[in-house]
């Protein structure tokens, strides 16, 4: 009589074991999908560190022409003009700070990026600040933009800081 009782136990065992195998995999799941996006932002942000620093060092090499620089990054479209080809043969300063950000706006086009050169926040010195956004955030340091995005950063009297949900990076150029 006791084993007509403990009929179906088993089957219900296994389905039990089953349950807890299928939540150990949606959390490993979860686990991979996290990675994968850290992963991604991993990527983004080497790449926009290297856009950043190269287009850097061509300021800081070319420092006569930073105000060509500041006028070639005010705008997207200054930014896709491409002006003279300065691989070909030999440019002024500000045809070659035009070549310059033309070469940085392709690049980071290329990866999805937006970039702009404004004066650092929280300095008092005039420094120029390359950012480069993605995703869907904005190239600036304010609190509203025009696309609908947020801002890189945000400033307030006691300095700068980045949005708790923005993707860029900041670089001072010079």
């Amino acid at each position: 009589m006791r084993v007509k009782y403990q009929q179906g136990v088993g089957l219900l065992e296994v389905l039990v074991a089953l349950l807890l195998l299928a939540i150990a995999v949606l959390g490993f799941v979860a686990l991979q999908l996290r990675a994968v996006e850290a992963t991604s932002e991993g990527f983004n942000r080497i790449q926009a560190i290297n856009i950043a620093r190269d287009l850097s060092e061509k300021i800081r090499i070319n420092n006569s022409a930073i105000t060509q620089y500041q006028t070639q990054l005010a705008s997207q479209t200054n930014q896709a003009a491409s002006g003279s080809n300065c691989y070909s043969g030999f440019c002024t300063p500000t045809a070659k700070a035009a070549f310059d950000v033309h070469e940085a706006y392709v690049q980071a086009t290329n990866a999805g990026m937006t970039l702009n050169m404004i004066t650092c926040p929280g300095t008092a010195n005039g420094r120029q600040c390359i950012y480069i956004a993605w995703n869907k955030t904005d190239p600036v340091d304010t609190t509203a933009t025009t696309t609908g995005h947020i801002a890189c950063t945000n400033s307030t009297s006691s300095g700068f800081s980045y949005n708790d949900t923005s993707t860029c990076i900041v670089m001072e150029a010079y």
